[in-house]
C-alpha cells in the first residue's frame, strides 16, 4: 500500500466513539431473544404482553430485553392506557436487521447451493466439481472449500 492511499484510507475510517457504538449495537443485536423480538417488532407495534405470548417467554423477561433494546435506541415505546406498545425505533433499524438476515440467507442457500448437484447440467459421472469415482454413482457428498465454508475471510 502507498503512503498516499495510507493516508486516504486513514482519513475515511471510523473515529472511536462511532466504532465503539456500533460494536455496542452489534453486541446488543447478538443475543436470540432481542433478535425474536426485534423480528416481531420490525413487522408492528406490539404490547408487551402480547409479545410474551407470541414468542413463549414471561413479561419479565420480555421487559427485561425491551429495556435493552430502548436503551439502545433499537427500538421506541408508547403508553395507551395500561399498556405499553413496542415497536423497532425507525427504518434504519429495520433495514440493519433485513441486511443481516438476507446476508444469513445468502450464506447458508449459497453453503446449501455447494453440496447440491443439478443432474441436468452435468453429464453422466460429472458433477461441479469434477468427475466422480463410478459414472452411475456419484460418490458421497463433497465438503465445501473453506472459501466458502460461512467464515468471514479478511483479505
Amino acid at each position: 500500500m502507498s503512503k498516499g492511499s495510507y493516508v486516504q484510507l486513514k482519513a475515511r475510517l471510523l473515529d472511536d466513539a462511532s466504532v465503539a457504538a456500533l460494536a455496542e449495537t452489534f453486541k446488543v443485536l447478538g443475543d436470540s431473544t432481542r433478535v425474536r423480538i426485534l423480528d416481531a417488532l420490525a413487522h408492528a407495534e406490539v404490547p408487551v404482553c402480547d409479545l410474551a405470548q407470541l414468542l413463549g417467554l414471561t413479561q419479565s423477561a420480555v421487559s427485561h430485553q425491551l429495556r435493552l433494546l430502548r436503551g439502545m435506541r433499537l427500538v421506541k415505546s408508547r403508553r395507551a392506557g395500561k399498556h405499553i406498545y413496542y415497536v423497532a425505533d425507525d427504518h434504519h433499524i429495520v433495514g440493519l436487521f433485513e441486511q443481516g438476515l438476507e446476508h444469513v440467507q445468502e450464506r447458508t442457500l449459497g453453503a446449501a447451493a455447494d453440496l447440491r448437484v443439478p443432474r441436468s447440467s452435468h453429464g453422466a459421472g460429472e458433477n461441479r466439481r469434477g468427475p466422480t469415482r463410478d459414472a452411475g454413482h456419484p460418490g458421497p457428498p463433497q465438503r465445501p472449500s473453506p472459501a466458502r465454508s460461512g467464515r468471514a475471510r479478511w483479505t
